[in-house]
């Protein structure tokens, strides 16, 4: 497709998911909520955009329970919208994972209650899932021994630099404050060991709903859960869980910065729009053209009536 702005097409492409909760059995989560037909419908959102991920990386929680029939159902789920899309899956551990199963069900091994860190290569782009999970815990935290590796691995620079996923983001939830209880423990031992190296990006998940900020010098973006979310407008209440306002992130990286897009989880009414069919014609105009027809405000094209889904 032409680029039509000043920019040149991003050289990585990423699908960012998180928290999709599965049960074993299929079960709905809290008796109401159908994760699978949630991240089911995720999926065939994410294969209708065009977008060409490299990789699915899902930021933890991927099962409720840890039960394995959850992570088999997950991986029947998801690999062949991987397959379709010439993309490699990235699972990270969350809270809400147990390691044993987790690894035995998604990395067809017999199971390992060790740290999940692994490191994964897109090109010259480094990915680097962090298991950030305490077992027997919500909290998340690093031991030494998994700073340390991370240290040695980051002293190794990667030509187009490096991402890092894992649950627990190291930020403030000032919205939710609840959330605090639930942080990632001893982050200042985290920023030492991340500042100053080539991390461009931190993607998480654990909040249930999307957020940015910053740490370590570094961007962190963390997308909102598939399973469901939560209200940040419920002010009586400690935490509010809705099923409703689910979303994916898609993550463009460039050569000097990465662009977060948050994808919503539905099939709202389309209320204006723009066949793609007129993609040809946009392209055989000159950039000249281009800003006559669709920047002028007294264009054709920008009247009510064209403004309306063809």
């Amino acid at each position: 497709m032409t680029q039509l702005g000043q920019y040149p097409a991003a050289k990585h492409v990423i699908a960012h998911i998180s928290d999709t909760h599965f049960l074993g059995g299929g079960r709905p989560l809290y008796g109401k909520v159908a994760t699978d037909e949630h991240l089911s419908l995720a999926l065939r959102q994410l294969e209708h955009s065009g977008a060409k991920p490299e990789a699915l990386v899902f930021t933890g929680d991927l099962a409720d329970l840890g039960e394995p029939d959850a992570y088999t159902r997950l991986r029947a789920l998801v690999e062949p919208t991987a397959e379709r899309l010439g993309a490699q899956i990235i699972w990270v551990m969350g809270n809400h994972d147990e390691r044993l199963q987790y690894s035995k069900q998604l990395f067809d091994t017999e199971g390992d209650t060790e740290p999940q860190d692994r490191v994964y290569w897109l090109g010259g782009l480094r990915l680097i899932a962090l298991d950030s999970s305490v077992p027997g815990f919500h909290h998340g935290d690093l031991t030494g021994s998994q700073l340390e590796w991370l240290s040695a691995e980051l002293a190794k620079p990667a030509a187009e630099g490096t991402i890092i996923a894992l649950h627990h983001p190291p930020i403030p939830t000032p919205l939710l404050e609840a959330m605090g209880m639930l942080e990632l423990q001893d982050q200042q031992s985290l920023e030492k060991v991340i500042r100053g190296t080539d991390v461009r990006a931190i993607l998480a998940g654990h909040l249930h709903y999307s957020t940015h900020s910053i740490f370590a010098g570094v961007p962190v973006s963390v997308a909102a859960a598939t399973c469901y979310t939560l209200d940040l407008s419920a002010g009586d209440r400690i935490l509010s869980g809705v099923d409703f306002g689910q979303a994916f992130n898609m993550v463009h990286v460039y050569e000097d910065r990465l662009v977060h897009s948050i994808i919503p989880v539905g099939q709202p009414p389309e209320v204006s729009g723009f066949s793609g069919e007129n993609w040809p014609t946009i392209e055989a105009m000159t950039p000249e053209q281009r800003i006559a027809m669709f920047s002028d405000k007294a264009s054709p094209f920008n009247s009510a009536e064209a403004a309306s889904s063809d």
